[in-house]
């Protein structure tokens, strides 16, 4: 096995703790993803040196969590996590050690890891690689395999499902067979783990190179039904796509789309549940053709509702249910100016550009293609309807103005503006102070009168 090549500040820092006499290693992922030749500057440290000695020897150190012990070293100007061998006992709550002890022996210490091809070590004066548990055979042959029994690794920390299906997703893997069947047996105690941490493992796997592995994998062990039964339900829901046999294949093909062109979380995100409100929308019509009336509407409402229930941030809520609720949208060339501003304001500047992107992966998962020629046309009145008034800062009128104009400020007010900036909208050529004090003023009596009425 090759030895690992250790950064010389690392190098540095391990000569500190030999003449010490502590040793220190380079464990899990960055070893993995050497071996695989994949680049990855990530260094997790571990050292037989407990927390309060790590601090006895090097000058700075940031106790961050001391308790399990780990200590942040600044050296050199950069920031390197250091942990204590340990062993960890029981795991009442399925997610933490009830109790954390210190140990000496780094062949321990790597028997607490989850599966085989996390648990390297790589010595930092040598760079020799340690491999206690067959994972360089595992990451030949693609598989990720729990260390030891699997349903104690998974008993232990019931997060290492989703990391089993992400890191999956993300080496292009598959799990061992045994590994898979206690997941599946054991799923349910993903409930256990806070939303946070789920959201977390799930972002993870969306952004990896394959996510609809992760997803499938999720599927097949019974984990998405606990997380996600929204999305699991799609399978088996049949629709006539050219590469999918039901919504579930269509959304992870488009997914897998989204991922070969690099695009955002957020766009998949909304793929991932963009079609959900496909189930409770579908009627078969007399021919026995199936439709899904509204999906876009009921699954952007049913999407803010997951998002919520997983702790997501209210950016990422309301991005996520807008592309969802406008991924439906299609333009044709006879639409007015007006109507192409009024699909600027719904959909906001900055989000344009990736709901096209959502768009691009459900056509590729529907039809085989992006039919990106189409929006050439939209995208071109698009940039030139942006050079007229597009929003009540852009009208020639203000609020100020209204309120001299004897208009009160209240939500009559605001409703005159919104009325306003509909027809500059339509007649652009309006947008005149003049002619917007005489219509405002003009709303306002009308609506004066109707409430006398």
């Amino acid at each position: 096995m090759k030895k690992f090549p250790v950064p010389a500040k690392i190098q540095k820092i391990s000569s500190i703790f030999r003449n010490a006499g502590f040793s220190l290693y380079i464990v899990g992922g960055a070893v993995r993803d050497f071996l695989l030749g994949i680049k990855n500057h990530d260094y997790d440290l571990c050292t037989d040196a407990e927390p309060e000695e790590v601090m006895a020897i090097i000058s700075h150190v940031i106790p961050t969590g001391i308790k399990h012990g780990t200590v942040t070293v600044r050296f050199a100007n950069e920031s390197f996590e250091v942990t204590t061998f340990r062993t960890e006992s029981s795991y009442s709550d399925f997610r933490h050690p009830d109790k954390v002890s210190f140990i000496k022996s780094l062949d321990e210490d790597l028997s607490r890891r989850d599966f085989t091809v996390n648990a390297f070590a790589a010595d930092c004066t040598t760079g020799v690689v340690t491999d206690l548990f067959g994972g360089y055979e595992d990451l030949k042959k693609g598989i990720i395999r729990a260390i030891g029994n699997p349903k104690e690794r998974f008993q232990e920390d019931a997060l290492r499902l989703m990391r089993m299906c992400r890191f999956c997703a993300k080496l292009d893997f598959i799990p061992d067979e045994k590994t898979l069947e206690d997941a599946s047996t054991l799923s349910h105690l993903i409930c256990a783990v806070s939303k946070e941490r789920i959201f977390d493992e799930l972002q993870k796997t969306l952004m990896s190179d394959h996510p609809s592995r992760g997803i499938a994998l999720m599927e097949i062990s019974g984990i998405l039904k606990e997380i996600l039964p929204e999305l699991a339900a799609c399978r088996g829901i049949h629709q006539t796509k050219l590469n999918a046999t039901d919504v579930f294949e269509h959304i992870m093909i488009a997914l897998d789309a989204a991922a070969e062109h690099n695009y955002s979380l957020e766009v998949r995100l909304a793929l991932l549940l963009h079609d959900i409100g496909k189930v409770p929308t579908m009627s078969i019509n007399q021919y026995g053709i199936m439709r899904f009336h509204n999906h876009e509407i009921v699954g952007a409402k049913m999407a803010n509702e997951i998002l919520r229930r997983l702790k997501c941030s209210n950016h990422l809520i309301d991005t996520v249910t807008l592309l969802i609720e406008n991924h439906m949208v299609r333009y044709t060339e006879n639409w007015t100016d007006g109507a192409v501003r009024r699909f600027i304001n719904r959909v906001g500047k900055e989000n344009i550009n990736i709901l096209f992107e959502l768009q691009w992966c459900d056509q590729i998962a529907s039809e085989g293609r992006a039919k990106t020629e189409l929006y050439d046309g939209f995208i071109e009145r698009i940039r030139e309807v942006q050079k007229t008034a597009m929003t009540v800062k852009d009208l020639a009128v203000s609020g100020e103005d209204l309120s001299a104009a004897g208009i009160p400020k209240s939500k009559v007010m605001g409703e005159i503006l919104s009325q306003l900036l509909e027809m500059v909208l339509d007649y652009p050529s309006l947008n005149d102070k003049e002619i917007l004090l005489k219509e405002a003023n003009l709303i306002f009596q009308n609506q004066a009168q109707s409430n006398k009425a």
